[in-house]
């Protein structure tokens, strides 16, 4: 797909005239509608932000790797040059590079050995609403050092986000909005109560896989599940279906291969399913699919008082979360997302997934802010 015809293009005239007079800008776009690629690029080839990199926060690591990839690509540059990424143990960045994706740590950690932050120029903060502790506390300390150097350009990126209190605490602010373009996705529920420790998770997954596809679906599937586990034998599961035959079954998770997360994301000589955590959910977009199987869980961290640790739980989504997975499906023609939940257990989740902040252990961040001063 020519990447200017992706809905946020709508965007770039606006964003390139308000970055010549504003320092803070919000930018609101749905899910698919290309802001994780487009908009570093924009700013670059923009020119209105001086010299310096374009720093783009990413919630997870595979995002960011795949993100630079996917950027460098379009730019026909190899990665690592004039577009890279910097991850926890593993980089690929030059001085040639201009357009840098990172996980949150990595721009909170580079605070303590420069706090002026030379040689950026913007920092963009992707997929906001999921406000990870490290994307909170990384937007405060940009925000105070734009005191001192307002020539910094902080743009807040999220295709979910609840705008009103952002706006507030980034005001003075200019907001863009992006109504992009979507595809009616039909959602299905489940027609009674699934008791996943009796019925487990990944046979109720390829039930509906069967279903969908012997209904006659068309496209792609992406199956989500919380964890490996869940992955794995969820791949187990549809792969002995017999309708599975003409399908390739893939895994994408943070701790498989490169080569493997490739291959998920990728191109395929054949029709195919993907079974991955909530990496899918944002950032990444599969093209082709058209079915959305979701399990409606994911793995959330929480503080455990008792244990004086944070502990990984397997929970229910939020309604955002849910949304966000739904749209997976309607990003190139209608499709179907049939979530493994009723519809009056829907109405019952929480409208939005509760900020890290507020449920992890804070001794890790206090220390790094008491370590940069």
């Amino acid at each position: 797909m020519d990447p200017k015809k992706l809905p946020i293009y709508e965007l770039r005239a606006e964003l390139t005239a308000a970055l010549e007079v504003d320092n803070r800008i919000i930018i609101e776009a749905p899910t698919g509608s290309g802001k994780s690629t487009q908009v570093p690029q924009m700013v670059l080839d923009g020119g209105v932000t001086g010299p310096g990199e374009v720093v783009v926060l990413q919630p997870r690591r595979l995002a960011a790797r795949l993100l630079a990839k996917r950027v460098a690509f379009e730019r026909g540059e190899p990665l690592g040059g004039e577009v890279g990424y910097q991850v926890r143990m593993e980089n690929a960045v030059s001085k040639k590079t201009q357009i840098r994706y990172v996980t949150e740590g990595i721009l909170l950690r580079q605070f303590l050995s420069d706090p002026e932050l030379r040689g950026i120029s913007t920092i963009i903060f992707d997929e906001f609403h999921e406000r990870h502790i490290y994307g909170d506390i990384t937007l405060a300390r940009a925000l105070r050092l734009q005191q001192t150097r307002p020539d910094l350009k902080i743009i807040v990126m999220s295709a979910t986000l609840d705008a009103g209190p952002l706006r507030e605490y980034l005001a003075p602010c200019r907001e863009l909005k992006s109504e992009g373009r979507m595809f009616p996705v039909e959602i299905c529920y489940a027609k009674k109560r699934i008791d996943f420790r009796r019925h487990l998770v990944w046979e109720a997954a390829a039930d509906a896989f069967e279903k969908a596809i012997n209904e006659g679906a068309e496209g792609d599937v992406l199956v989500f599940m919380p964890g490996g586990y869940e992955i794995s034998r969820t791949v187990e599961a549809i792969r002995s279906r017999k309708c599975a035959r003409a399908f390739a079954v893939m895994p994408l998770h943070g701790e498989l291969s490169a080569r493997d997360q490739d291959a998920a994301v990728g191109e395929c000589d054949r029709r195919k399913v993907v079974v991955s955590t909530n990496v899918a959910e944002t950032s990444i977009t599969i093209d082709g699919v058209r079915i959305v199987i979701d399990s409606g869980l994911a793995r959330i961290a929480r503080y455990d008082p008792n244990r004086g640790i944070d502990t990984l739980l397997v929970e229910r989504i939020s309604r955002a979360s849910a949304d966000q997975r739904t749209g997976r499906a309607g990003r190139t023609a209608p499709g179907v997302c049939m979530r493994l939940w009723t519809e009056q257990e829907h109405v019952a989740r929480p409208m939005q997934e509760l900020p890290e902040i507020l449920r992890h252990d804070l001794a890790e961040v206090v220390l790094t802010l008491k370590a940069g001063g």
